[in-house]
């Protein structure tokens, strides 16, 4: 790989220059160890792309119209990637891939709010699932029923401010 470029890739991580340079001469960096939290593997950033076009598919494939926009099988696959990657990751590649399958879809005015709505969705499923009720069993069903609701919520919210208290109260399922 080229010296000029930002990152470069080390033992199947991706580190930055400057965390490179910030390391003492002659120290390695222990296969599977990671130098910092932000960095991912490119397993890691494989899966979740991996995941983000499963989620693009199950949206822009089959798409059941409705009154106020379309039903689709995402959301599932949303909630999937949060149980195979994790909360941060699922999140991740959920956002992505609805964002993806708005912007495609030509539904431009919706590709920002549906990547926050569907990380949030996403990060409430996940924290039922690690933080609120980690021993408990259905804490997934749960966390993803919550995860809905908030979602409900806050598309109610931003078509409020894209269109008008009327529109967005008479969307609501």
């Amino acid at each position: 790989m080229p010296e000029g470029l930002d990152t470069v890739f080390f033992h199947d991580r991706i580190v930055s220059n400057s965390e490179r340079f910030h390391k003492r001469k002659g120290e390695r960096v222990k296969k599977g160890s990671k130098m910092n939290s932000s960095t991912y593997s490119v397993k890691d950033i494989t899966k979740t792309a991996m995941m983000a076009a499963i989620t693009f598919i199950g949206i822009y494939t089959v798409k059941i119209p409705s009154l106020h926009g379309y039903s689709h099988m995402g959301d599932c696959m949303i909630f999937l990637s949060v149980l195979i990657l994790g909360t941060r990751k699922g999140a991740l590649a959920g956002g992505i891939g609805a964002a993806l399958s708005d912007l495609l879809g030509g539904y431009m005015h919706w590709v920002i709010p549906t990547f926050i709505i569907k990380y949030i969705m996403a990060t409430v499923m996940g924290l039922f699932i690690d933080k609120i009720m980690p021993n408990r069993k259905g804490n997934w069903l749960i966390g993803s029923i919550v995860g809905g609701i908030v979602q409900i919520i806050l598309y109610t919210v931003f078509k409020v401010f894209l269109f008008d208290w009327a529109y967005a109260i008479g969307g609501v399922p």
